[in-house]
């Protein structure tokens, strides 16, 4: 076990009069009793480290970037998507190959979108996380919804109103409906209840094939738009400034980050997602750590991109985005970034610093091991999963104690209680 190396005696007082006591839960494992509001709040780290430089970095070589990229393979997956619905209407021959072409295209969408994922900030929380939602609506899903809104869409009509796809909710919309149309062969209505798709599973094979291509351009043309629209609310448009600027003025009189520090913890609590999604959602419930659809056991129906079997590229791509916040670039090559691990040295935890990244390379290693998807794994080798699931909390009590600790930083709500 890596133990953390004690830091000066002051900074030692500090933390321990401002976090919280680390219980047992029920199975044995590290539960924070910790809320957002309060803790470390109005603390700061006794050092000269420029925590401004840190901003940018994170801001202008890791966010900005992945947001841009996620824009262009957005729009590659809707000219992708578009591409096989005419071969689809056509009869081609070229019809598996296009239909393979749009599957891959959604993967390296999704891939982006798991790294942006990490990046849990105001452009994609407001509104009650709304345009994340747009774009990913995950781990809420419906697969009647997407099965309604096809014949809505072909009818052109909804409620009365014309069909637009905008005004939808964003279960019948988004990746999880991609995923859905593209990966699902089964062309039946998956509808149990007794609102379904009139006449649906009476049509032709070739309506229906048609039918789903077409709402996929459609959904596929939202993600791009929304895509978009984070683009501009964090880069700013017509000469207002963006989340991006905001962020990298912190400190100035007219910010709304009254301190640099202020803005790190911002940061910090968006890369919290890993917590509660990566490791609970993604892992601890499948395993049946907690409650899911098939009740406290494991349940490979409940990985999170079922029906392409992506889940562990999810994972994968959650790591590496972490990777790059400790490192404050995406080049973990580039010598001039500057992200969490150089902070946690400035301060003198070292070994903090080596002990998330050393964890981070160890979960990388266990998920990029797998000889079969997160759900085969699951039904076949649960310990396997168990491993993953382990080495993911390492990282998780990490963040959730030393890290925040030593760079007197608050623990977001969303980590506070955490009984996994």
């Amino acid at each position: 076990m890596i133990q953390t190396k004690k830091i000066n005696s002051t900074k030692t007082l500090v933390a321990l009069a401002l976090s919280s006591v680390f219980y047992l839960s029920a199975c044995g494992e590290s539960s924070s009793s910790t809320s957002g509001d309060g803790f470390n709040q109005g603390s700061d780290t006794n050092t000269d480290f420029n925590q401004g430089q840190l901003v940018a970095s994170i801001v202008d070589k890791v966010i900005t970037p992945t947001f841009e990229q996620f824009s262009v393979v957005a729009l590659e997956q809707q000219q992708a998507i578009s591409a096989y619905c005419q071969q689809e209407k056509s009869g081609s021959a070229l019809i598996d190959e296009s239909k393979l072409a749009a599957q891959n295209s959604w993967r390296s969408t999704m891939n982006i979108w798991q790294q942006a994922e990490m990046m849990q900030l105001p452009p994609l929380l407001e509104d009650d996380g709304a345009l994340r939602n747009n774009i990913y609506s995950w781990p809420t899903k419906n697969s009647c919804g997407v099965d309604l809104d096809i014949s809505f869409f072909k009818e052109g009509v909804v409620n009365g109103q014309p069909y637009d796809i905008t005004k939808r909710t964003a279960s019948r919309k988004s990746l999880v409906a991609l995923e859905y149309l593209l990966f699902n062969d089964d062309l039946a209505h998956s509808c149990t209840g007794s609102t379904v798709p009139q006449g649906w599973n009476n049509q032709t094979e070739q309506y229906r094939k048609i039918a789903r291509c077409e709402f996929a351009e459609v959904v596929a043309g939202d993600i791009y738009n929304s895509s978009q629209t984070l683009l501009t609310t964090w880069l700013g448009n017509n000469g207002e400034s963006g989340y991006a600027a905001k962020l990298k003025a912190a400190g100035n009189s007219d910010s709304e980050f009254t301190t640099e520090h202020d803005a790190v913890n911002r940061l910090s609590d968006a890369i919290f997602y890993f917590t509660k999604f990566t490791k609970d959602g993604k892992l601890a419930t499948p395993l049946g750590l907690f409650a899911n659809e098939c009740g406290a056991q494991a349940c490979p129906s409940a990985v999170e991109s079922t029906y392409s079997e992506h889940s562990l590229e999810n994972i994968i791509n959650n790591l590496q985005a972490l990777k790059m916040f400790m490192h404050g670039s995406q080049n973990i090559d580039e010598l001039t970034a500057l992200g969490f691990t150089d902070y946690l040295k400035d301060v003198g935890d070292t070994i903090t610093a080596d002990s998330i990244n050393e964890y981070i390379d160890n979960a990388l290693s266990s998920a990029q091991n797998y000889q079969a998807s997160l759900a085969k794994t699951l039904s076949d080798d649960p310990d396997k999963v168990m491993e993953t699931h382990d080495e993911v909390k390492n990282i998780s009590d990490k963040l959730k104690s030393d890290f925040i600790q030593s760079l007197a930083l608050e623990l977001p709500k969303t980590a506070a209680g955490d009984n996994d």
